[in-house]
C-alpha cells in the first residue's frame, strides 16, 4: 500500500514538472496573432507563361560565290543593313585574278588596260537584312563552296513552350523579352509563328514558338539567351489581393474580416474573384478598395536568451566565474 502510494505521487510530481515545464517554455517564446491584415488595393494583373529562347535569324542565308577566283573588295561588315541587290563584295574570277598578275608584272599600264577590259564579277545581297557573319577578306581566294557572308532578314527568339502550356497561346499575342547580357532591358514581341510539329526534349514534348520583338536594338545579336514572359491575360486597374488571403469553403470562395465585436472570431465574406497569377487574385465583387481582410501569419518561436542556449555559436565566450 505504501509503494502504491509513492508511486502516485512520484507520478503526480513527474507530470506537474513536466506541465510546468511545458507552460514556461511557451512563456519564453514570442506571441503572434494567428492572423496578418491585409487591405484590398486597387493594382494591374498580369498572367503570363514564362519560358527560354535563343536570339536566332528568322532566315539565315549563307552566300557563296557564283565562281573560283579572289576576293577584290568588300563592300560589307558585321552589321551592315543591306538591300537586295545591293553590290557587297567584288570578285576576280581565277583566269582574271591570273591575267591581272602577270599584267602588273609588266606594269602599272598593263595593269590598267586589262582591269578596264576585264571586267571583275559582283556578289550581290540575295534580299533585304543584316550581315552578321564575314569570312572574307581582299585578296582571299576562294571556291564555288565556301560561304562568304552570312545574311539574315530579321532577329527573333526562338523560345519552347511545353504542350501543356501551347493550348494558352495565339498568334499576335504580347511577349515581354530580356536578355541574360542585358537585364534590365526589356523588349516588347509577338508572337509570330507556332510550330505545328513537336520535339521531344527531356521526355518532355516541346513546341517551338518564334517570338518577334517590334523593334531590334543594337545590342541584340544571335545566339543571346532570351527570358520570355507571353502575356495570356491582363487586365489593369482592379482589386487585388494576396493568393493566400482568399480560402475555398464549402465550394464558396471566401474571405476572413476582423470582427469588431468579438476579436476572438473572424468574419467569413463571400467574394467573386477573376484573374490570378498565383501571387495575387483578382477580386471582382464582394469587397472595396481599403477593405481589411486577414490571412494565416507564420508563427516563429524565438527564445528570449538569443545565444545561450544556441549550439550553432561556436565562439560563445564562458562566464567568468
Amino acid at each position: 500500500m505504501i509503494k502504491s502510494k509513492i508511486f502516485w505521487i512520484t507520478a503526480v510530481i513527474i507530470i506537474l514538472g513536466i506541465s510546468s515545464g511545458i507552460f514556461l517554455w511557451y512563456q519564453r517564446t514570442d506571441k503572434t496573432m494567428p492572423y496578418d491584415p491585409v487591405r484590398v488595393e486597387f493594382g494591374d494583373m498580369k498572367v503570363t507563361v514564362l519560358t527560354t529562347g535563343i536570339v536566332q535569324p528568322q532566315n539565315r542565308l549563307e552566300i557563296k560565290s557564283p565562281i573560283a577566283g579572289r576576293i577584290e573588295k568588300v563592300l560589307a561588315k558585321e552589321g551592315n543593313r543591306v538591300q537586295q541587290g545591293q553590290v557587297i563584295a567584288w570578285l576576280s574570277s581565277t583566269e582574271r585574278a591570273a591575267l591581272l598578275d602577270a599584267a602588273r608584272a609588266k606594269g602599272p599600264e598593263k595593269l590598267a588596260y586589262w582591269k578596264d577590259l576585264y571586267n571583275p564579277t559582283p556578289l550581290m545581297a540575295p534580299i533585304n537584312g543584316d550581315i552578321i557573319a564575314r569570312n572574307i577578306e581582299p585578296g582571299q581566294t576562294i571556291t564555288a563552296q565556301d560561304v562568304l557572308l552570312v545574311i539574315s532578314d530579321r532577329l527573333i527568339i526562338e523560345a519552347q513552350l511545353d504542350e501543356t502550356d501551347i493550348g494558352h497561346i495565339a498568334l499576335g499575342q504580347s511577349a515581354e523579352i530580356t536578355l541574360d547580357a542585358y537585364p534590365n532591358e526589356t523588349m516588347i514581341g509577338k508572337i509570330d509563328h507556332i510550330a505545328y510539329e513537336a520535339k521531344t526534349v527531356n521526355n518532355v514534348t516541346m513546341y517551338m514558338v518564334d517570338v518577334l520583338p517590334e523593334s531590334v536594338p543594337d545590342f541584340l545579336r544571335s545566339g543571346m539567351t532570351a527570358n520570355v514572359q507571353i502575356i495570356m491575360a491582363q487586365t489593369n486597374h482592379v482589386l487585388l489581393l494576396p493568393s493566400d488571403a482568399v480560402y475555398m469553403e464549402n465550394n464558396r470562395t471566401v474571405v476572413r474580416a476582423p470582427n469588431t465585436k468579438d476579436k476572438t472570431k473572424t468574419l467569413i465574406k463571400n467574394v467573386k474573384t477573376g484573374l490570378s497569377n498565383g501571387r495575387d487574385v483578382e477580386i471582382t465583387s464582394g469587397l472595396k478598395q481599403g477593405d481589411t481582410v486577414l490571412r494565416k501569419a507564420f508563427t516563429k518561436r524565438v527564445s528570449n536568451d538569443k545565444t545561450a542556449n544556441n549550439p550553432f555559436m561556436p565562439f560563445r565566450r564562458k562566464k567568468k566565474k
